[in-house]
């Protein structure tokens, strides 16, 4: 079964986001920033890393930057699921290593479809 870590500091989505993946057959592993999604990233592995990018502590790019630094999370697809949608930011999303970006609100089977094509 694939492992997804999904990060969000707004506890509803990360409930919306976890439903979606759980319903879709993916185990699921919620974290409330970058911070707390990259200690539970150096204790397992996981088949994609969805995450938000506007978050206290750490954002979803520094987080992207700090796990592709990780020799474990080189390969590993990393969506940034996101209220941003300017060009700016996906640029600097693709230049930290980031795998993919989507835009909230997310329609749930699109969100599936993506995360079926990028995991190995």
């Amino acid at each position: 079964m694939h492992s997804i870590l999904a990060v969000d500091d707004s506890a509803s989505m990360r409930q919306m986001v976890s439903f979606t993946l759980k319903n879709a057959g993916f185990s699921v592993v919620e974290a409330v920033d970058g911070q707390d999604a990259w200690e539970k990233a150096n204790s397992r592995d996981f088949s994609l890393v969805l995450t938000d990018q506007n978050m206290p502590r750490m954002d979803g790019i520094g987080l992207t930057k700090k796990l592709r630094e990780n020799p474990r999370f080189k390969a590993t697809p990393i969506l940034i699921l996101t209220t941003e949608s300017s060009d700016e930011m996906k640029q600097k999303g693709r230049a930290a290593g980031a795998t993919g970006w989507l835009v909230k609100p997310f329609d749930p089977n699109k969100l599936i479809e993506v995360i079926g094509k990028v995991i190995k």
